[in-house]
């Protein structure tokens, strides 16, 4: 008895519905792809910086000038010094004082290094403007103090072994590119424009009028006050009794 040969016919017939059953899974397969939910967005990775790289510096407050104090206080207190003016030294932390305790006023700084007293008062103006320009107006009014704290005065400047706490790369690009050197020479000039020629002096603008008054100093608390009320008043404004005229002593301090 001869053995039972599958045909070809049948074998090719399997194949063909093996074939079709794929191919229906595949199709099955490809619309429940297209029709279920998009896969969300991957988040953009962030750029790896190299060694030389840095990442983007976050964007300072505007200054000069440098402002301590409420941004929207009535009355602004500019104080032209000199950081290298013994007067300037002891008023300084006084007139910080005395704008902590009156809200209502803010404290502004103008440069008026002396002739008598550079290059070393230039030399340190500038390195306040890059301290605040690095760090912003915090940075500034704490290189103020510490300038303040440590300098001999007088044109001296600092004791060789004083190191500045805030130094970095930044701070000495910016004083080497002396662009806050002529920033403080731009202030210098307007004051010597308007006829301030010595230090510390003040002058006590009030924001919502716009007069204001010129103070010889050190200007006591008392005066101060005196100068708010009269720029307040319906006076027009005029310098408080007994306060004395700008005095012009040789080296432009003025005396306590």
């Amino acid at each position: 008895m001869r053995p039972t040969v599958p045909s070809s016919r049948g074998a090719r017939r399997r194949l063909v519905w093996l074939a079709a059953a794929g191919a229906l899974v595949l199709l099955l397969l490809l619309a429940w792809r297209l029709s279920g939910p998009s896969a969300p967005d991957a988040p953009t990775p962030a750029p790896i910086l190299s060694d030389g790289d840095q990442a983007p510096a976050p964007a300072r407050p505007a200054g000069p000038p440098w402002h301590h104090g409420a941004a929207n206080a009535r009355f602004t207190l500019v104080l032209y010094a000199d950081l290298e003016c013994p007067h300037c030294k002891t008023y300084f932390p006084e007139v910080l004082a005395w704008i902590e305790q009156h809200p209502d006023t803010r404290l502004q700084w103008h440069h008026l290094p002396l002739p008598a007293h550079e290059p070393a008062a230039s030399r340190l103006a500038s390195l306040a403007e890059c301290a605040g320009e690095t760090g912003g107006p915090a940075a500034f009014w704490q290189a103020v103090t510490w300038i303040y704290q440590h300098t001999r005065g007088d044109g001296q400047g600092l004791p060789e072994q004083a190191r500045f706490p805030g130094q970095s790369a930044a701070l000495q690009r910016c004083v080497d590119s002396e662009r806050a050197l002529a920033r403080v020479q731009v202030q210098a000039r307007e004051s010597s424009r308007d006829g301030i020629v010595a230090t510390p002096t003040v002058r006590m603008r009030d924001e919502t009028t716009g007069q204001s008054l010129l103070l010889p100093g050190p200007v006591e608390a008392d005066a101060l006050l005196s100068a708010l009320d009269l720029l307040t008043s319906n006076e027009s404004p005029a310098s408080p009794a007994g306060t004395p005229e700008l005095s012009t002593i040789p080296d432009g301090d003025m005396p306590r």
